[in-house]
């Protein structure tokens, strides 16, 4: 077996903004996998986001060395997998490309692939803003979720309301997404302003960590909350997270929740408490939008996933993966164009 890693930068077609940092580029690594017993390659994708995922540059880095002088799968050291979950992510997928045909088909036949979406507003001006939400909706969305946190709350209300002007819940769906944005003695408040608009979820409204806290808003919230950092952890801590929070949804993203096997254990867990989830890729390219899209599909999942984020690069891998009118399928028309991370 030869493992490879290749870097890809990814840029922008504008500035991504959230309540944390604004991103232009995005540096991922492609982890190519070949093995004597099949044929052809496997390509599974690194993408870390350092400072919010789990895994410490330095130390990724060298997994990243150590893991592609492996000879076998078995001989990659766990807890390098355990600390560095985009590896993991990235290592499983190939692998499942690679045991299924090596051409990009890991869980099922691509055709069938066909997932409901959101329509993701970032963070801007309140100008650009309700204009980006009209365009989704006027698209064929009939779920948008906004980024808030960074604007002036006010103006944050006032963009709400302006779409539950124009279309009510039975329309579209709002979902909100504070990435910890609210301090914990004004979440309530917030939430409870908000509520008016019929909003479906709120994701991550305070900053993770505070578990006490966390669960007093999510029992008294007139707004479901949902997980999503709340969950990057590299601990064996899931069960204690969740009973410690109790919350309505989770946010799930491979990348950054323990790869695949992470994610499935999340939703085992969650299951049996009666909590819902959807995923969200976390900015990956094609390579890895196509392995959750096709991972969430085995889930024979009927929520919107937040899976249309491959439109925000200038230079995405080209896929088959196509987006229009608020879903998510695989375009048999369409082609992979690889020869830009594989030399064969």
């Amino acid at each position: 077996m030869q493992i490879e890693f290749v870097k890809y930068v990814l840029n922008f077609n504008r500035p991504a903004t959230t309540s944390r940092d604004t991103l232009y580029q995005r540096e991922i690594f492609y982890l190519i996998l070949r093995d004597p017993d099949y044929e052809g390659v496997g390509i599974g994708e690194c993408a870390p986001i350092f400072g919010l995922s789990a895994e410490i540059k330095s130390d990724f880095m060298s997994a990243m060395l150590t893991i592609s002088k492996a000879s076998a799968i078995e001989e990659i050291p766990q807890n390098l997998l355990v600390k560095n979950p985009s590896i993991r992510f990235a290592l499983e997928t190939a692998f499942l490309d690679l045991k299924n045909g090596a051409n990009r088909q890991l869980f099922l036949l691509a055709e069938n692939l066909k997932i409901p979406i959101n329509g993701l507003i970032w963070m801007n001006d309140k100008v650009t803003m309700l204009a980006d939400a009209f365009k989704k909706i006027e698209d064929g969305y009939d779920c948008i979720k906004l980024k808030i946190g960074g604007l002036n709350f006010k103006d944050e209300l006032e963009i709400l309301k302006a779409i539950r002007s124009n279309y009510s819940a039975q329309k579209v769906q709002i979902r909100l997404d504070a990435n910890g944005a609210f301090q914990p003695d004004e979440a309530l408040t917030k939430l409870e302003k908000l509520s008016q608009f019929d909003i479906h979820s709120i994701e991550q409204p305070i900053k993770p960590a505070q578990w006490n806290v966390m669960k007093q808003i999510t029992e008294k919230s007139p707004i479901a909350i949902a997980l999503d950092e709340e969950l990057i952890t590299t601990e064996k801590n899931y069960e204690e997270i969740l009973d410690a929070t109790t919350p309505h949804y989770l946010v799930l993203k491979p990348t950054l929740h323990g790869g695949i096997s992470g994610c499935d254990q999340w939703i085992k867990l969650a299951n049996d408490r009666n909590i819902k989830w959807w995923a969200t890729s976390a900015l990956e390219s094609n390579i890895g939008l196509n392995a959750i899209a096709q991972w969430v599909s085995t889930h024979q999942h009927s929520l919107h996933q937040g899976l249309g984020t491959g439109q925000l690069f200038v230079d995405n891998i080209t896929s088959p993966l196509q987006v229009a009118h608020g879903y998510l399928w695989w375009n048999i028309n369409r082609k992979w164009r690889l020869d830009s991370i594989i030399q064969y």
